[in-house]
């Protein structure tokens, strides 16, 4: 399939962009790193004992410090979604770009597990250089306590050696538990394994202070490879004939002191560990504004309902809760556990005629099974009791609201939202605003793709569709709103058999969506004009729309894409 420049500059472009200068920082530190400790005259002896396994440990290490400073970044929920919010601030490439921060935490952190079994392969080695080449003309470079001593030891009494077995121990938890299926059968461990990244900083800097490895102190006074009457024959001979190897036959000099080490600390590594200190000082600071922000705003749950396929609406109230439509918040609640945070898309947000604001959550996992049960333990209904008749209700916390590229939908003048099962949540919200007043948007014409396995699960917003639906026909805008729901179980014939359901009836198709011949219809009413194409789904519906946003015969019309996941 053609590749259309425009949609693909669009959606790919920026992306690559920042990664490969990403790549390229990463390049360039590995490769000076390198060339420092394998030329510099200040590690000449130190790589004549250790070899390529020095200059290789400490470019990994480079790496990985900068990687360790980025990682924490993309999770600054509060900034980007104040950057989100600032039209003056950031345009919508950049808006969109703030939406790949998890797809840069994932690479950061890829990278530093990569770079981290190099980083220890290399230090393997290491060890058994300083066991196999002890040197006794420099005791102060030696590891090891005499010629011959097991690696082994080496790396459980030393500090460097220690801290670096546990870093490799919690980094391998947080790996592991960051696994697709992990996060979607268990989120409680990725959640509870992921927070071990404050054990890992603070093991990392006990890690980076223990100075097992020394550069030479005074290469004026002690060139490298000079020759000192003190030195055995051996390491003289040695000396004089590799440097004049590497310095074409230079004349000998003669070593005016001994040599003296202090453990390294490069410069130019220096900036890389105030900067990685900064930074967590930073996440540090914005975690304890969302916990006091989250702890002190008192919320009220307004009412529960219990919805078909074990989905459960609540609804709630916080004074001076502002948020927009599209974006997501984290629950909290005590009873359940005083640490978790989950997000859950916001599927209404407060209006001027009501304040409330609610989530809908699919029972599925420990954490919301739990929830549900103190949600719903009083009463098996599924009524809306009025607040004077409301019952006592678990304490719950409110971290947010956060940013989401659901709220680019109404940046665009033609949308199509594309929804898989309980991943319609992001998408009810904007439904919502619309239903309120459609006219205060940039949005002139909005596709609705709904796809579900179970018939049930369309009336956790039938009412909302069809309200929808009524509202524009009757201010004479009935090309506004274009909705297709596609029931994927094909096994019997089911339909949305009551009255009040008709429309959604009428749109009710059996199988799922030909999503080529949907694209060639968008691209047939809408020419020469940008379709915003966001996506709330399973990886396969995912995939192939944003393939096809990527594919694009040459007809002038761009489709950038927007995807948002829950895992």
């Amino acid at each position: 399939m053609s590749v259309a420049l425009k949609s693909w500059r669009a959606n790919e472009g920026p992306k690559h962009l920042i990664m490969m200068f990403w790549i390229a920082v990463n390049v360039f530190l590995f490769w000076r790193t390198f060339m420092l400790y394998f030329s510099g005259a200040q590690y000449y002896y130190l790589h004549k004992m250790l070899g390529l396994g020095l200059c290789i440990s400490r470019a990994s290490a480079s790496v990985l410090n900068f990687n360790c400073s980025l990682v924490l970044l993309p999770m600054f929920r509060s900034l980007l979604t104040f950057l989100r919010g600032s039209q003056r601030v950031t345009g919508r490439c950049v808006r969109r770009l703030l939406d790949k921060s998890k797809t840069f935490h994932v690479a950061c952190g890829v990278t530093i597990c990569v770079f981290s079994v190099v980083h220890v392969s290399a230090h393997l080695v290491n060890m058994v250089s300083f066991s196999v080449r002890y040197s006794e003309d420099f005791p102060a470079l030696n590891v090891a306590q005499y010629r011959g001593q097991d690696p082994r030891i080496l790396i459980i009494s030393t500090v460097p050696g220690v801290t670096g077995v546990l870093l490799v121990l919690v980094l391998f938890l947080m790996f592991t538990a960051s696994s697709y299926c992990i996060r979607v059968s268990s989120y409680e461990i990725f959640w509870y394994t992921h927070n071990l990244f404050i054990v890992f900083y603070i093991i990392l800097m006990l890690h980076v202070a223990g100075g097992a490895l020394k550069y030479q102190s005074n290469v004026e006074a002690h060139p490298p490879g000079c020759t000192h009457n003190n030195l055995s024959s051996w390491t003289n001979h040695k000396a004089a004939g590799e440097k004049g190897a590497e310095f074409s036959g230079a004349p000998q000099t003669v070593c005016q002191e001994e040599a003296h080490f202090q453990p390294h600390f490069p410069q130019f590594c220096m900036y890389i560990y105030m900067y990685m200190i900064i930074s967590r000082c930073l996440y540090c600071a914005e975690w304890l504004y969302r916990f006091i922000r989250s702890s002190t705003a008192p919320v009220t749950i307004v009412s529960v309902v219990s919805h078909p396929c074990d989905v459960v609406e609540l609804r709630m109230l916080m004074s001076g809760f502002k948020p927009r439509p599209g974006q997501y918040i984290l629950l909290n609640c005590p009873s359940v556990s005083s640490f978790e945070n989950h997000p859950f898309t916001l599927t209404t947000c407060p209006t001027g005629k009501n304040e409330t604001f609610g989530v809908h959550l699919r029972v599925l996992g420990d954490w919301t099974s739990r929830f549900s049960q103190l949600l719903l333990q009083k009463s098996n209904s599924s009524e809306i009791l009025p607040m004077m008749q409301q019952r006592r209700y678990p304490t719950v916390h409110v971290d947010g609201p956060f940013g989401s590229p659901s709220e680019e939908v109404f940046n665009y003048e033609v949308s199509l939202c594309v929804a898989g099962g309980i991943g319609v949540t992001p998408f009810a919200c904007v439904l919502q605003a619309l239903f309120d007043d459609w006219r205060q948007y940039k949005l002139r014409r909005l596709y609705f793709v709904w796809v579900c396995r179970d018939l049930q699960s369309f009336y956790w917003f039938a009412d909302l569709l069809c309200g929808l639906r009524e509202r524009l026909w009757r201010d004479n805008r009935p090309d506004y709103l274009n909705v297709q729901l596609y029931l994927s179980n094909t096994q019997g014939l089911q339909s949305i058999g009551e009255e009040r359901y008709r429309f959604l009836s009428s749109r009710l198709r059996i199988g799922r969506p030909k999503w080529k011949l949907l694209f060639q219809e968008i691209r047939r009413a809408n020419q020469l004009k940008r379709v915003g194409v966001f996506c709330c789904g399973p990886k396969g519906i995912s995939k192939a729309l944003h393939t096809l946003c990527n594919s694009n015969p040459h007809t002038g019309t761009a489709f950038e894409y927007n995807k948002e996941t829950f895992s």
